[in-house]
């Protein structure tokens, strides 16, 4: 008797003469000249039946604690078309066999077992959910479940906009799409892939189908996409998105550092700033989410709080990984074995005192951030959709290409959430080239990064020597501009002048010494490529100009090249950065920051290896489309 939940015969109880379904309740034959009800009316009067007749919940999936698990997150591979640098260790994971792994015959007996004992929504993961063939049918098959009211995904949404059309119809009722950065060229740098236009034509598409709130979970880490942080909330001023900012959590081979965490107090610090009248939304019962909403937004933001502020009292999840093994716990390195079990002939009632043991283990609260951190776990893509980075990037594996390194796309953004719901409504797509392309060991290795197709496909070295032609002297001012008549510091107003087309060149030089120098040749540093990070931080920093120089206008850029070259004589690497925009003020500030931060990128990568290098020669080559007229260096 005890293998049988008091569900179960309550449910035979209920029975009467009226022919009823698997769950009690009543299901009418059809009379002849009565019009008949749609499956979409028969499953919704069902639902509503089963609201108003709630029968005792499994005591196989409530815990001592008396949490009940209602939840189940299924994963239906390892495999992932993406290479994330912060899914994976450096060494890869390596993968099960296919034959260990669990066939749809077996994930979906053991999620009609589930939801038998009470489970009523079930999100399928990964890997990458979306590269399994039979991942349509699998949904309809699960829509077929009597007493499951959500079936959800979690994907990286490059297939999406291709398959959810199938998916919807066949019964796919939620969404939650992975995006940890709005810039095209991040996002290379972080997947090794190329893809940012397919995920925001997946998401796009979602919003187009109806799909509302559609979720973007994007994990938040200190120095690669706490600067975003406002970008993705302007979104939903226009898009019924849920922004979930995820707290960046310790898997086994990420490399988790404290100090990489942002906490969801100080995110949402940054948030009030910008908006003080943002409000708290009512908490949903098991909810892992802490809700807020700007008044006038269609959308919501959300934070995760799994490591400063955990929802133990609260969870309701239990998760299947690809290999057939039962979790209780995220962050719990406890499993058992499903799939040994159902391959062995294990019945309903010996699989459900399996599960009910294990979830009567299940602890009160995970170990706290420091000690998840120290325990051996899988790596996250072996239980779900990747939401973890390493403490710094690895380095890029090595393809032989005589080509530059490039990045395209990347451009800051005024007026952010009306130009990215127009971008969205137009299914913008970035022209971007592949990312993470390796150089061959010669002294011409060299980076870049640019936006324009028509840009000049030679190499600008900052180290060549060759004048720039002059263009006559710069009318200089007797008064420093950002003074008032009281000496006190002022932003200059611009309010009145004409908006032109500005370019400002501006260069730099790192000299690393024979040492450094070649390690960053080779591409053997410790900390990655160095000349790969530079470049990134590099254009990084000329979109942020204004808030790191205090009298700098916000500027924005519709273009940003930065390039770095080898110069063997004098073991020294030199930077070029140039930038464009349309507006009324220049943007030498821009580029030479960019110059700036792409030496003491360069410097920080390399100070273990020598503390005698020297950053000099910060200069700017070239201005145009001032009022004082254009100015170049000789």
């Amino acid at each position: 008797m005890a293998a049988r939940p008091v569900s179960r015969m309550l449910q035979r109880v209920l029975r009467s003469s009226v022919r009823r379904c698997s769950s009690g309740a009543p299901v009418t034959q059809h009379r002849p000249g009565e019009p008949s009800r749609t499956a979409a009316e028969e499953l919704s009067r069902r639902r509503q039946f089963l609201r108003e007749h709630a029968v005792p919940f499994s005591a196989f999936l409530t815990d001592s604690f008396g949490r009940q698990h209602s939840y189940l997150r299924i994963s239906l591979t390892e495999k992932c078309n993406l290479r994330c640098q912060y899914c994976m260790p450096e060494e890869g994971v390596p993968l099960t066999p296919k034959a260990d792994l669990l066939t749809t015959e077996e994930i979906l007996t053991l999620a009609r077992l589930f939801v038998k004992e009470g489970v009523d929504k079930i999100r399928l993961t990964g890997g990458e959910p979306l590269i399994r063939p039979d991942v349509v049918d699998i949904v309809a098959q699960l829509h077929q479940l009597e007493g499951l009211r959500t079936i959800g995904i979690t994907t990286n949404g490059i297939n999406l906009a291709r398959l959810l059309p199938q998916l919807q119809k066949a019964g796919l009722s939620a969404i939650n799409i992975s995006l940890d950065t709005l810039v095209p060229a991040k996002f290379e740098f972080i997947v090794r892939r190329k893809g940012f236009h397919k995920v925001m034509e997946g998401i796009h598409k979602a919003i187009e189908l109806g799909y509302s709130p559609v979720k973007v979970n994007c994990v938040v880490m200190r120095g690669l996409n706490e600067d975003e942080l406002l970008n993705f909330v302007a979104l939903t001023k226009g898009l019924p998105l849920d922004v979930r900012f995820i707290e960046y959590m310790p898997f086994d081979g990420n490399k988790w550092n404290f100090k990489k965490m942002v906490s969801y107090k100080e995110m949402l610090d940054t948030l009030q700033q910008q908006w003080p009248e943002l409000e708290k939304l009512p908490e949903e019962e098991s909810s892992t989410a802490k809700a807020f909403k700007i008044p006038g937004f269609r959308g919501q933001v959300s934070f995760i709080t799994s490591m400063s502020e955990h929802f133990c009292g609260t969870c309701n999840r239990l998760r299947i990984t690809a290999d057939g093994n039962l979790k209780v716990c995220l962050f719990g390195s406890s499993e058992v074995s499903l799939r040994d079990h159902l391959r062995a002939g294990a019945s309903e009632e010996e699989l459900l005192r399996i599960i009910g043991a294990a979830v009567g283990r299940k602890k009160q609260q995970h170990a706290g951030m420091f000690s998840i951190a120290q325990m051996k776990n899988r790596p996250m893509i072996l239980i779900e959709l990747p939401l973890m980075l390493q403490d710094s990037p690895p380095a890029i594996p090595s393809i032989s290409s005589q080509d530059p390194f490039h990045v395209q796309g990347i451009r800051h953004r005024v007026s952010f959430s009306n130009r990215m719901s127009t971008w969205w409504k137009g299914c913008w797509v970035s022209r971007t080239p592949p990312l993470g392309q390796r150089w061959s060991n010669s002294p011409q290795r060299h980076c870049s990064s640019h936006l324009d197709s028509d840009a000049n496909p030679k190499c600008l070295s900052a180290v060549s020597g060759a004048p720039a032609t002059p263009s006559g002297p710069l009318p200089t001012s007797d008064q420093l501009t950002h003074v008032d008549t009281e000496g006190r510091a002022a932003m200059v107003d611009v309010g009145g002048k004409p908006d032109t087309e500005r370019v400002a060149v501006a260069s730099a030089v790192v000299l690393l010494g024979p040492v450094a120098f070649k390690l960053v040749q080779e591409n053997q540093l410790k900390k990655g490529d160095a000349l790969v990070v530079a470049q990134l931080a590099g254009v990084q920093a000329a979109k942020l100009t204004s808030q790191l120089i205090p009298l700098c206008h916000h500027v924005a850029l519709s273009h940003v090249q930065v390039r770095l070259e080898l110069d063997g004589a004098r073991h020294a690497v030199g930077i070029r950065a140039s930038c464009r925009a349309w507006g009324p003020t220049g943007v030498e500030m821009e580029a030479l920051t960019a110059a700036a931060v792409a030496a003491l990128t360069l410097y920080d990568m390399c100070k273990a290896v020598s503390r005698d290098i020297v950053l000099g020669e910060i200069k700017l080559l070239s201005k145009t489309g001032g009022q004082r007229g254009d100015f170049h260096r000789t």
